[in-house]
């Protein structure tokens, strides 16, 4: 408790009190925008610390078809009438795909090949067997007597992380979880913000370290731990310099020895008018702009003093415990994190019963701490009885009420705001399930530069159109065309949807440049040269997918051999075509690009957004049409590849 002593001293400091909001639009006004510091490390180093820039996959992951148990890799047709009355025999080829092996033979009709957990799928393969469900049947073959469906047991190339999809975006924070991601794409090191180093000063008389006897009339140094704490947990790196007596010369040597060695300064116990507070004199001569706030209208917390020298944030908080924790997580913890590269802190709120009338002073917004309960009728918060100087006051408190400014009480029975010190969970601000692109993270990167927690599940259009109509999501990515009308995705809304244009992309035929089969044809032409080929293997895509429609409408019942290898996305469909699996497939440009594949375009497509009206006003859905209409946003969609179809709002 850093307090000061009040009496009869000259008040030589004038405390020009202002408004929070005012305080607060200085403090960031002379503060940002600032270029974070920066530096590459390891992935154990990095842990723990903000990413200073978004990570894109640079491989796929797996990198190929793979199989997820032990057992054989066969053609699910062989075995579409299997059964245990009517058990199939397959040959056996003469090898065993282990794992980090290169299968050798391919899959033909009739066969099969061992293959081990984790092993790449030969070419020919759509599905492996496990080896429990198969017999013996001779030295050269085996008997399976259960249908296998195309995709069981198998991982496809990219089903996990795709080539080019953004991994990690800026500002994600470094745990167990994101280094496995980085390791699995074989990323050794990433570039992280670097923690903010904060000096922490005590100053007054009166102040005693822990752990030393204390005098008469001295107090112990309650504010510098947990100063020290608050600021580690926002992102920085604390530096406490312990406490500093009121002695002109030396705390002008201490003040301005941790201003010069350190990005941010925080002091506290030195803000009160009277002839003893030194601090402020001092903090004013660091330099430009100097002192832009002392004195804030909060209760408690009135005697802050914020400043900016030479680009470096000086804070001196007021003495007593909750006075300065109070001001720190309201005014200078924000602008720490946005420092040290984090988000905003989440801050949950529920609704809850004020019991008792609670008196406030009239000009002064007041935080008032409390404790909820349960009642009969929901939340009850019981607010604290103890006064700013109380250390207690946090630890028994759950959370906060605020009594406005303009008001002399909140009234016995109220309903209140309360505001939670710990949060348990945040959940996502924007669901989007449907199909999958990679436009949508240069849409939504907007939003995630914003604070807003974006969750986007690859579903495929059909399933994502009927997650929004059970009211699942917000929107659902999709591409669907519609034979009857001759247009793309607005026959199939129901009510309660509405559709919202993304862009336009081109799907074509994608195969190796070196494959003559395809040679100068077109998109008809390439068709009938891969059908007409009975070893010119296919890739498809899976049921409920846009692209899966436009290849039925396309092949038009023909079942070319690998029809029935199904993949969930372009990524996969490019990695197996570019790795010899298969040897043509449809997906979009940008991706046949990214894999340097040829492409033949075959139609553009409109890839757009069912809409759930009810959830149409939420911010992050609000904040998702606004980067739709963006300039930056429709620039990176052109970039890659897209066509926006949203007009620019300027």
């Amino acid at each position: 408790m850093n307090s000061r002593p009040q009496g009869d001293v000259q008040q030589s400091q004038f405390l020009d009190v202002v408004s929070r909001e005012e305080a607060v639009a200085r403090f960031e006004a002379a503060l940002f925008p600032r270029a974070p510091r920066t530096r590459f490390v390891s992935l154990l180093d990095a842990l723990g610390r903000p990413l200073a820039k978004d990570v894109a996959a640079p491989v796929d992951a797996p990198p190929f078809d793979r199989a997820n148990v032990d057992g054989f890799a066969v053609r699910a047709a062989d075995l579409a009438q299997a059964s245990d009355a009517r058990p199939v025999v397959l040959r056996l080829n003469d090898e065993v795909v282990r794992c980090g092996a290169v299968p050798r033979l391919a899959l033909t009709p009739g066969t099969a090949t061992p293959i081990a957990t984790g092993a790449p799928l030969p070419r020919g393969a759509d599905a492996v067997v496990m080896v429990e469900r198969t017999h013996p049947h001779g030295e050269d073959a085996i008997e399976v007597a259960r249908a296998a469906a195309p995709g069981q047991f198998v991982s496809f190339a990219g089903s996990d992380i795709a080539r080019g999809e953004t991994l990690l975006r800026a500002g994600v924070v470094i745990g167990s979880r994101e280094i496995a991601m980085l390791a699995a794409c074989g990323l050794a090191q990433v570039d992280i913000i670097e923690p903010p180093r904060v000096a922490i000063l005590s100053t007054g008389d009166e102040i005693t370290a822990g752990g030393a006897p204390l005098r008469p009339g001295a107090i112990y140094d309650a504010n510098g731990p947990v100063i020290a704490a608050a600021v580690a947990e926002n992102g920085g790196a604390p530096h406490p310099l312990g406490a500093v007596p009121d002695d002109p010369a030396q705390l002008e040597r201490a003040i301005r020895a941790a201003f010069a060695d350190h990005d941010m300064l925080i002091l506290s116990g030195g803000t009160s008018k009277g002839a003893g507070d030194l601090t402020a004199g001092i903090v004013a001569g660091l330099g430009a702009p100097g002192i832009l706030v002392h004195g804030v209208a909060l209760k408690p917390g009135k005697p802050l003093c914020l400043a900016v020298c030479e680009g470096k944030p000086v804070v001196v908080l007021p003495g007593f415990p909750t006075s300065a924790m109070f001001t720190f997580h309201d005014i200078v913890a924000p602008a720490l994190r946005c420092m040290a590269g984090l988000a905003p802190r989440a801050q949950t709120r529920v609704e809850a019963r004020l019991p008792v009338r609670v008196a406030s002073e009239l000009g002064r917004r007041e935080y008032v701490m409390g404790a909820l309960i349960e009642g009969p009728e929901g939340l009850t918060i019981y607010p604290s009885a103890k006064g700013s100087g109380a250390v207690t006051s946090f630890a028994q408190a759950d959370g906060f009420f605020v009594v406005d400014a303009l008001a002399d009480h909140a009234p016995a029975q109220a309903q209140v705001d309360a505001f939670l010190f710990s949060a348990h969970a945040r959940l996502p601000d924007l669901v989007a399930l449907g199909s999958h692109c990679v436009g949508l993270d240069i849409a939504t990167a907007p939003l995630a530069r914003a604070g807003f927690n974006v969750r986007s599940i690859a579903l495929g259009s059909l399933g994502g159109l009927a997650a929004a109509q059970r009211g699942d999501c917000d929107l659902a990515p999709m591409h669907l065309f519609d034979e009857a009308s001759g247009t793309w995705n607005a026959p199939f809304l129901d009510e309660g949807l509405e559709l919202v244009n993304g862009w336009r992309r081109m799907q074509g035929i994608v195969h190796r440049r070196d494959d003559a089969r395809f040679a100068g044809c077109d998109a008809q032409g390439a068709l009938a040269s891969a059908l007409a080929d009975p070893a010119c293997l296919m890739v498809n895509r899976n049921q409920g997918a846009g692209t899966r429609v436009l290849i039925d409408r396309l092949l038009a019942g023909a079942r070319p051999e690998g029809y029935f290898n199904q993949p969930r996305s372009h990524n996969a469909v490019a990695a197996a075509v570019a790795q010899g699996r298969a040897d043509w497939g449809v997906a979009i440009a940008p991706v046949a690009e990214a894999y340097g594949l040829a492409f033949i375009p075959l139609a553009q497509e409109h890839f757009d957004f069912a809409l759930v009206r009810a959830r149409k006003n939420r911010p992050a859905v609000q904040a998702f049409l606004a980067s739709l209409r963006s300039r930056e946003t429709q620039a990176a969609l052109r970039a890659a590849g897209f066509e926006p179809a949203q007009p620019v709002e300027d």
